[in-house]
């Protein structure tokens, strides 16, 4: 193998992990909200994921958004308003159901109320696959635009006959979700709203003696959660295919990249899928496609054998 060959193949391989793991970051973020402010493991979350792959999939091909915006704007547009379905969804399972299970109600609970929450959530997850089966059909389904079927062309590069191949789908789709985490780090950090967040992560109790209402607070971060994965499975949506049961293959993803960027911190979630989707992708240059997952776990304990609270993460930090 020459050395233009090599040279290709590493940056094609660096590119896609850059772009799927921006993807891998977004889906994290949703989840590591949920767990920072509730402590909630929530094991509905790739349900999530694929409640915003379908509400994307209609809004663009039975709400006109192909025919108002075109097959290049559509499918971002088709995302966001995914994001919006799945913000109401989560309100309402919130309070059907997260609302007697989470908070101040169960503080002195066996377990501070895990035991249920695992349960509820687990039960919910069973529930969404399922009844998107019923719903949804097997089939898979994607939102065919002429993006996710082309690419640029860099090159050639560095005076070799080495040309870099972006897909067009891929590409949009990370840059929108860069776009997304980036607006929800400043939303966090600098709106009032996402003060108040913080203030019910880091001391509930505190909080209600200050006036802010932690139930709604908890209310929030679960649909605020549950939106942003499902924005991210919106974009997804744009060039893989998906049924109802997608969820299964992305909330490993999540979980592990909550982990590896620092139990409890937004930021740091973000971080850790970026570099499991680096991993996953460099490793198929000296190891079958096959091993993919297993070098992200090899990669994974590593580091949490090195540095137990995550790349990102800090003991006492929350948010």
């Amino acid at each position: 193998m020459n050395t233009a060959v090599i040279i290709e193949n590493t940056l094609q391989a660096l590119y896609t992990g850059l772009i799927l793991g921006s993807l891998y970051g977004l889906m994290c973020v949703g989840l590591a909200l949920i767990f920072s402010v509730m402590r909630v493991i929530n094991f509905a979350q790739g349900e999530f994921l694929m409640l915003g792959m379908y509400a994307a999939f209609f809004a663009f091909t039975q709400a006109g958004i192909a025919a108002i915006l075109g097959p290049y704007a559509g499918p971002v547009v088709a995302a966001l308003i995914a994001g919006a379905v799945v913000f109401v969804v989560g309100v309402v399972l919130y309070e059907l159901l997260l609302r007697r299970v989470t908070g101040l109600e169960v503080a002195g609970a066996e377990g501070e109320g895990h035991y249920p929450q695992l349960t509820l959530t687990l039960g919910l997850s069973l529930m969404l696959s399922n009844g998107g089966l019923i719903l949804f059909g097997s089939m898979p389904e994607t939102l065919r635009t002429p993006m996710s079927s082309n690419a640029w062309e860099l090159g050639p590069l560095f005076g070799l006959d080495v040309t870099l191949y972006l897909n067009q789908a891929r590409t949009v789709a990370a840059v929108v979700a860069l776009c997304v985490a980036g607006a929800m780090a400043v939303f966090i950090a600098r709106a009032r709203i996402g003060k108040m967040l913080r203030a019910a992560a880091d001391n509930p109790e505190a909080a209600t003696y200050m006036g802010i209402h932690v139930g709604r607070q908890h209310r929030l971060a679960f649909a605020i959660g549950a939106a942003i994965t499902a924005i991210a499975g919106g974009l997804v949506a744009s060039y893989y295919p998906f049924q109802p049961y997608i969820g299964i293959e992305f909330v490993i993803v999540m979980y592990a990249g909550v982990v590896l960027g620092g139990m409890g911190s937004v930021g740091g979630a973000f971080w850790g899928g970026l570099a499991i989707g680096l991993v996953q992708q460099l490793s198929t240059l000296v190891l079958p496609q096959q091993l993919q997952n297993a070098a992200i776990f090899v990669a994974f304990l590593l580091i949490i054998l090195l540095r137990p609270q995550g790349l990102f993460g800090r003991n006492v930090e929350r948010v």
